[in-house]
């Protein structure tokens, strides 16, 4: 799903949404390019530690070290399960990727921003407008071939979170920026001070297109 405005938008039994919060936008992954950028970064690492495993592994079978002393199987055996987790792990990686893609979701409410992901089950990261330092755009090489970007999020505890692999990730960006700054202003504006129409931080927040 490319970057979708929802009015209504309903709980349901796989919805983190409190009573009231509405979803302003949702964004989801580009489903190419979230695949190869969960399998592509980590190849080179795994494909050479294969090649340098396997080598090993061929020269003992032509030097017939198995032949001569069996017994070293019972080492040899536990000892490359273990010694080629990184090429287990990438395997994972592969296997997994799409069904990451389809529990990945981004939200962005009228109270705060949700992303979602998981492997077998959702789990959900909550970040509240006031805990949002700033927001970025980074769209590398790899991205700008595959027509997406990323949008980080910037916590004012110094971590960060992103919402990775959008299509249309400028767009994303420009309005994401928006509601954190209309929704921050809104949150730190004095109530005394508030006009009569907007008399307090219950009100519906409506972005203007």
């Amino acid at each position: 799903m490319k970057y979708n405005r929802i009015d209504n938008y309903g709980p349901n039994n796989d919805n983190p949404l409190v009573e009231g919060e509405n979803v302003l936008y949702q964004v989801k992954p580009k489903k190419n390019a979230f695949i190869i950028n969960q399998v592509l970064p980590m190849a080179p690492f795994a494909l050479l530690w294969l090649a340098f495993d396997s080598a090993f592994i061929i020269g003992m079978l032509v030097g017939g070290v198995f032949k001569e002393q069996p017994m070293i199987l019972l080492f040899i055996i536990p000892f490359f399960a273990i010694h080629m987790m990184p090429v287990w792990i990438w395997l994972a990686n592969i296997l997994t990727a799409n069904k990451k893609w389809k529990n990945t979701e981004y939200y962005v409410t009228d109270k705060r921003i949700i992303i979602k992901n998981g492997l077998f089950a959702s789990n959900y990261q909550t970040i509240y407008y006031k805990e949002i330092q700033g927001v970025d755009l980074k769209v590398g090489l790899a991205d700008k071939l595959l027509g997406v970007g990323d949008v980080y999020i910037k916590l004012t505890d110094f971590g960060s979170t992103a919402f990775f692999d959008i299509e249309e990730a400028n767009e994303v960006y420009v309005k994401l920026q928006k509601v954190v700054l209309d929704i921050q202003t809104d949150v730190e504006y004095p109530n005394a001070l508030r006009p009569e129409s907007n008399p307090g931080y219950n009100t519906k927040y409506e972005p203007k297109e």
